[in-house]
C-alpha cells in the first residue's frame, strides 16, 4: 500500500518528511472555493480535505492510501483563506492584529479508489501581537503572506508576532502530525527510508 500526500504544499511535504513518513506526492488541482451558506470552518475544512482526497484517490491502483488536508484561519466568524493579493493580505492582517484567533485543519484519508477512512480536524488557537502599519507593509513586502491561510507562516518571520499559542503548533504550519498519527493507528506505518515525494 502507497500512502499518497495530494498536495504539492512545502510545508505538508516538509512535515512528513521530518516525522519519517515514506510518501509520495500527487497534487488534487482540487480549487478551494468559498464556504457554503451557514457553513461552519470546520466543515469546511473537513469538505475540502475530503475533496481534494478523493480527486486523486479515483485515479490510483484499489488500496492506495490518500491524505488529504486543508487548513483555514478563522476569527468573529469570518474564514480567511489564502491573500488573493496585497489588499487581501493587508485585511487579514489588520483582522488578526491583537487578536485570538482559531487555525483549523481539515484530514481526509481515503483508501483508493474512493472509501473514505476518517474525516478529522484540528483547532489550534493563535494570539497575535497589534501590528503597526508599517509591520504589516514590510511582511507583505516579504512575499511571505502568499500562499498561506491567515496570510501569516508562523514559522516564517510573523513568528516575532506570536505572544501565545493553544494546541497543536504543527496544525498551524499545515499538518496536525499527531491527529494524522492517530489516524493511521489502524493502518501500516509509513516508515523513514524509501521515501519517493513525486513533484518535489
Amino acid at each position: 500500500m502507497r500512502f499518497i500526500l495530494a498536495s504539492n504544499s512545502p510545508r505538508r511535504k516538509e512535515l512528513l518528511r521530518n516525522t519519517g513518513f515514506d510518501f509520495e506526492v500527487r497534487p488534487s488541482g482540487v480549487e478551494e472555493g468559498p464556504p457554503n451558506p451557514g457553513e461552519m470552518p470546520q466543515e469546511f475544512a473537513r469538505r475540502n480535505a475530503r475533496a481534494k482526497a478523493l480527486s486523486v484517490a479515483v485515479n490510483l491502483p484499489a488500496g492506495n492510501l490518500v491524505l488529504g488536508a486543508d487548513t483555514v484561519v478563522t476569527i468573529n466568524g469570518l474564514i480567511l483563506g489564502k491573500p488573493r493579493g496585497p489588499y487581501d493580505a493587508t485585511r487579514m492582517l489588520r483582522l488578526l492584529s491583537g487578536q485570538t484567533h482559531q487555525v483549523i485543519t481539515g484530514i481526509c484519508l481515503v483508501k483508493a479508489p474512493g472509501d473514505i477512512e476518517a474525516l478529522k480536524h484540528e483547532v489550534t488557537f493563535v494570539t497575535f501581537v497589534e501590528l503597526s502599519e508599517d509591520e504589516i507593509r514590510g511582511y507583505i513586502a516579504s512575499q511571505e503572506p502568499y500562499d498561506k491561510a491567515g496570510g501569516y507562516a508562523i514559522q516564517g518571520f510573523a513568528s516575532r508576532w506570536v505572544t501565545r499559542i493553544s494546541g497543536c503548533y504543527f496544525n498551524v504550519v499545515g499538518l496536525p502530525i499527531s491527529l494524522l498519527w492517530d489516524m493511521l493507528k489502524n493502518f501500516p506505518k509509513p516508515t523513514a527510508g524509501s521515501q519517493n515525494s513525486s513533484g518535489v
